[in-house]
């Protein structure tokens, strides 16, 4: 069970963009996210006539390291760890650390 995962609410905490707020757009294998509007990079690309694809400069998210970002509380609006806790059903759930309340449920 990963500790964040696509569409959570994160925050930067180090690096250029700390501070910045987005949603997990993808996870990538190598512990690495792509968080919306964070890390942006331009990429010049190539036109393809056979693709219908026009060619400049293109600007979108690159990926951050996982360890580089923290889940955010809504309720405190600030970063938080993440814990996980197993109910009586014999369930994981994950928690946030600070308070222990739920974060899927």
């Amino acid at each position: 069970m990963a500790k964040i995962r696509r569409n959570d609410e994160v925050i930067v905490i180090t690096g250029k963009d700390k501070g910045k707020r987005g949603r997990i757009v993808r996870v990538l294998d190598n512990d690495r996210v792509v968080v919306s509007g964070v890390n942006m990079v331009k990429r010049h690309t190539r036109a393809n006539p056979q693709l219908g694809t026009a060619g400049g400069i293109v600007e979108k998210e690159a990926s951050v390291h996982v360890s580089n970002v923290a889940l955010a509380n809504p309720a405190t609006g600030k970063a938080d760890r993440v814990g996980y806790k197993v109910l009586a059903d014999n369930t994981k759930v994950r928690v946030f650390r600070s308070s222990g309340e739920l974060i899927d449920g």
